[in-house]
């Protein structure tokens, strides 16, 4: 019995040890009253549709104001996608900034027949943009790794999520066409 109670401490040790180090990208008030959580993968054109035409009016209206805040969460559909959310997620004070210029550029890393050739062109836009970043060191961290898989399996778990941009409001799936309307009306409905 001891032997058990001390390993489920380890483990669960381990577990805040992670997440201590490893937090979600949030833009917004804590305490607001609306949750939203985006599932997404930084390869996705949809996903940064979202940023470009949704998201900016969603932040100056919600999240600016204090009514939402919104978590991004990683579904990664491709390996390049794996190892750009791997990115994000291991620079803690510039994620946020790091994931809406990779968003709002995609063009310029999403390119190349490899993953290796997409890895190249992400260091380089990277470095481009300013950002002092050891891309290896990132890119083969394993509880970075580990997280950025769990956020996945929870939302194929949690939300059944099989596409992405998939949109959670106050943990329900939101189910309509994905526009900054129906958004807002959904939004409206919570206030």
């Amino acid at each position: 019995m001891k032997k058990i109670l001390i390993t489920l401490l380890l483990f669960f040790s381990i577990i805040t040890n992670i997440n201590a180090e490893t937090k979600r990208i949030v833009s917004g008030n804590d305490d607001a009253k609306i949750t939203i959580i985006a599932y997404e993968s930084l390869t996705c054109s949809h996903c940064a549709d979202f940023h470009k035409n949704i998201y900016p009016q969603l932040k100056k209206d919600y999240i600016d104001t204090g009514l939402a805040k919104i978590e991004f969460r990683h579904f990664p559909l491709d390996v390049a996608a794996f190892n750009a959310s791997k990115i994000v997620q291991c620079k803690k004070n510039q994620g946020l900034e790091i994931l809406e210029r990779l968003y709002l550029n995609q063009q310029a890393w999403v390119k190349g027949s490899t993953v290796e050739d997409v890895n190249k062109n992400l260091k380089i836009f990277l470095e481009k943009e300013g950002f002092n970043i050891d891309f290896d060191k990132c890119i083969n961290n394993t509880k970075i790794e580990d997280f950025v898989l769990n956020d996945r399996i929870e939302g194929n778990k949690k939300f059944k999520i099989n596409a992405t941009p998939t949109i959670i409001i106050n943990n329900e799936k939101f189910d309509k066409t994905l526009n900054y309307k129906n958004l807002k009306k959904s939004l409206e409905k919570l206030i």
